[in-house]
């Protein structure tokens, strides 16, 4: 009894609710639930590292695509960065410039000659018709160009300084918006180039004659959209010129100014290769390393920035020069020289140009340069209309012009029209040429350094006024030292804002001073010539803009010229020192003219004379162009520039 007690207990605290579990039995069950148990719990912790791992490879899988994304967005970003280099080093021609500020990336190392070999290139395909126009780069610091080397003119003179007078006071110049507007859409190309008819003319001044009247009423005011517009458009390669130009700008910082361009303007890049870039790099070594010459000829040394590298540019310039003038347009804008009077000067070099056969080639790939004939004189008088107050026309006839040499002939497009040039007198010729003749070399008689005139690139055009066609030198010299008793001569007209002023000081002030408005007319000119002859100096004060016939007219009769226009680059500014020859005096100080003539010593004044008497020979226009004249000096200029300006492939 007492043992079955004990079972049933033991049987119940065993397995509670009546169900009897013996020990034995409890063995079995364990080890029969136990792998089962085991088996759950294994697969239970598979479960979970599955997941795990899966959540581990999706973080990897996430983290690859994002650091692919990042690589993929950064090889975006270079890809269009050397797009971006792409267009501004080699100038893709298609629009604008991808970077409408030039960068550091689009200055073009000065290309040099580090030995004499030459690599010839083999040209590749002919371009479309599509050009740039905004390629210029200066930068602010610039390496030493060849007119800084020793100036051999200081075997020829000694102790000659110069004395320049100090920048001081209020600039009276004219300020203009020099703000940049937005690029004009592309002119139409014209089925033919043919004045229209429709506008009449206000004047037309005859060429048959042989004497022409006074310049009186041959100096135009400037037009209204040239005075609230004055270099709008970007497309012309100064808009994006980095150098800051003063308001007034003396000679001896045009000088700096004129040396710093050779070190850092490029032209645009040819787009495809040519033998005569190879010839102008060599011709560019050359002058560089000219050797210091002893024989001159009729050269007179102390009159040249270095007239050893002068004499060397003007032999290779004889030697080597080809030009090619385009046969399109139509008379009397292109191709009619106008031979008389203020603006006598792009005329007679377009004569003597189209006639010259040492220089003219007919075989245009063998052209170092190529002229465009036009006239701005005949393009004024043809095309102007007086109720307009705008030359817009004028402007577009020579952008059609352009569109259509581009067309026809595929030189332009190789250059963007960097070796073409034109040879400009009129006043309106800066803003006429301004937009699709912007990157030319412009020879340009209203030289203003302060509206768009960039010095190394561009020439000061010399602004003569031819009286007879027959004889261009009539009337030539002056009277000895001994009878120039006047010591400063001005007459002519109210022009522009300066000569008020000199007239306000000086007219019938001092007898020394012969300071006049318009002289009575005279048969020749004849009162007007007498006094150039007889005085000492000849003041040149600028009229509407900053050139003047005056200055060339001092040379020719032997009289110091003084030239009163800041901001104004004298004709053949690249090799001329033109501070051995004239005198400059700013604007300022006008009221100090006599005091400033009086102090230059008398041993100074007798070599200026002396050297105004040996530059007149490059001054001089001649029938048949004569070595070193004029004629000659222009074409050198366009070419030294050239020369010091050209890139190759």
């Amino acid at each position: 009894m007492h043992q079955s007690d004990q079972r049933e207990r033991k049987a119940v605290k065993s397995g509670g609710d009546g169900i009897t579990v013996s020990s034995e039995q409890q063995q079995r069950l364990c080890s029969v639930l136990l792998p089962f148990s085991y088996v759950g719990f294994v697969s239970t912790r598979v479960h979970i590292s599955s997941q795990l791992m899966i959540v581990q490879m999706g973080q990897q899988v996430f983290s690859l695509i994002h650091l692919e994304r990042k690589k993929l967005l950064c090889l975006i970003i270079i890809i269009t960065f050397a797009l971006v280099l792409a267009f501004q080093y080699f100038e893709l021609p298609y629009g604008t410039n991808i970077l409408a500020q030039p960068s550091k990336f689009s200055s073009e190392k000065t290309s040099t000659l580090s030995n004499t070999s030459i690599i010839h290139h083999q040209p590749a395909d002919s371009p479309s018709a599509s050009e740039i126009f905004d390629n210029v780069t200066l930068n602010q610091t610039y390496s030493q160009h060849p007119f800084e080397k020793v100036n051999e003119t200081r075997l020829y003179e000694k102790n000659d300084t110069v004395s320049r007078p100090v920048v001081i006071g209020v600039n009276l110049t004219r300020e203009f918006n020099n703000s940049p507007s937005p690029s004009p859409a592309p002119a139409i190309v014209p089925t033919y180039l043919t004045p229209n008819p429709a506008i009449a003319p206000t004047k037309m001044l005859s060429n048959d004659s042989e004497i022409a009247d006074s310049m009186n009423d041959e100096r135009f005011k400037p037009l209204q959209d040239d005075v609230v517009n004055v270099i709008t458009s970007n497309q012309s390669s100064i808009t994006s010129f980095p150098v800051k130009v003063l308001e007034t700008m003396s000679i001896s910082e045009m000088d700096k100014l004129l040396l710093q361009n050779y070190a850092s303007y490029r032209s645009m890049r040819p787009r495809w290769s040519s033998e005569v870039d190879q010839e102008l790099l060599q011709a560019r070594f050359e002058i560089e390393n000219a050797p210091v010459v002893t024989d001159l000829g009729n050269l007179y040394a102390p009159l040249f920035r270095n007239v050893s590298m002068f004499k060397r540019s003007y032999e290779l310039m004889e030697k080597t020069l080809k030009v090619y003038v385009y046969r399109e347009g139509s008379k009397p804008i292109m191709h009619s020289p106008y031979l008389l009077g203020i603006y006598a000067s792009e005329g007679w070099f377009m004569r003597l140009m189209e006639a010259n056969k040492a220089f003219l080639t007919k075989d245009a790939k063998k052209a170092h340069l190529f002229y465009l004939p036009f006239s701005s004189r005949m393009l004024e008088e043809t095309l102007y209309d007086q109720n307009s107050h705008s030359h817009r026309n004028l402007r577009q006839y020579l952008n059609n012009y352009v569109d259509t040499i581009a067309g026809k002939h595929r030189f332009w497009n190789r250059t963007g029209g960097a070796d073409h040039f034109l040879v400009a007198c009129h006043d309106w010729a800066p803003s006429e040429t301004k937009q699709r003749m912007a990157k030319c070399i412009r020879s340009l008689c209203n030289a203003d350094v302060k509206e768009g005139f960039m010095l190394g690139k561009d020439v000061s055009l010399p602004e003569t006024y031819v009286r007879n066609a027959q004889n261009p030198t009539r009337d030539l010299g002056g009277k000895p030292l001994s009878r120039r008793k006047t010591l400063a001569f001005f007459a002519g007209g109210m022009h522009g804002y300066v000569r008020p002023v000199l007239l306000q000081h000086w007219e019938n002030k001092d007898p020394d001073m012969k300071i006049f408005g318009m002289m009575p007319k005279s048969k020749g000119n004849r009162n007007y010539i007498q006094y150039m002859k007889s005085s000492r100096y000849c003041i040149c004060p600028k009229g509407y803009e900053v050139n003047s016939p005056r200055v060339v007219e001092a040379i020719v009769y032997e009289c110091v010229p003084v030239i009163i226009s800041d901001n104004f680059v004298p004709p053949f500014f690249e090799v001329l020192n033109w501070e051995s020859f004239a005198v400059f005096v700013l604007e300022k100080d006008i009221p100090n003219l006599k005091s400033i003539l009086v102090s230059i010593p008398k041993k100074r004044y007798l070599q200026m004379q002396l050297r105004v008497k040996k530059v007149q020979q490059h001054f001089l226009w001649h029938r048949s162009p004569v070595k070193y004249d004029i004629f000659h000096m222009i074409l050198h200029s366009v070419w030294y520039n050239r020369v010091f300006t050209a890139r190759i492939r």
